[in-house]
């Protein structure tokens, strides 16, 4: 399997303008993209979004948030972790390990993982590790959680 480098993307009109390649393009980007054209705040070091690049095209993305401990409804002991979001390989290149290379990247930030398995995606996030949650109608609203825990770490009952 090729060995693909996981890199934190800059928020700038480039990086705004390959999310448009991105079947998962919405509300946020462009939003993100309003606020630079008012702003021209460009290289924001603190940008949620990962990806790999091809060449100097941009083929895999996710985004990561971090979520405060005193929100944690998924692991014990309760504490900080990440929600993985938006995790898009772009086709063509689906299927060379880009996809496992942002998920093992953020799993080798050290803290429990939250994802919400979409559009029959649920082998693949099992194949990484995760497991579906418990459903809880009030917790989950709908979602369908996936979550990756790291060693000592379990599920909240």
């Amino acid at each position: 399997m090729d060995k693909h480098e996981v890199v934190r993307l800059n928020i700038n009109f480039k990086t705004l303008e390959e999310f448009e390649n991105f079947r998962e393009y919405g509300v946020q980007e462009l939003s993100m993209k309003e606020d630079l054209e008012h702003n021209i705040v460009e290289n924001d070091g603190e940008s949620p979004f990962y990806g790999v690049y091809f060449g100097n095209k941009l083929v895999g993305r996710m985004s990561l948030y971090r979520v405060e401990g005193k929100y944690d409804k998924y692991f014990d002991p309760p504490q900080d972790y990440y929600e993985l979001w938006k995790l898009e390989v772009l086709p063509g290149f689906q299927g060379k390990g880009i996809g496992h290379a942002l998920v093992e990247f953020a799993k080798s930030l050290g803290l429990p993982v939250k994802t919400n398995a979409r559009q029959r995606s649920d082998d693949f996030w099992a194949k990484q590790g995760f497991e579906a949650v418990t459903y809880d109608t009030v917790r989950d609203r709908g979602e369908n959680p996936f979550v990756w825990f790291p060693q000592g770490v379990t599920e909240q009952k």
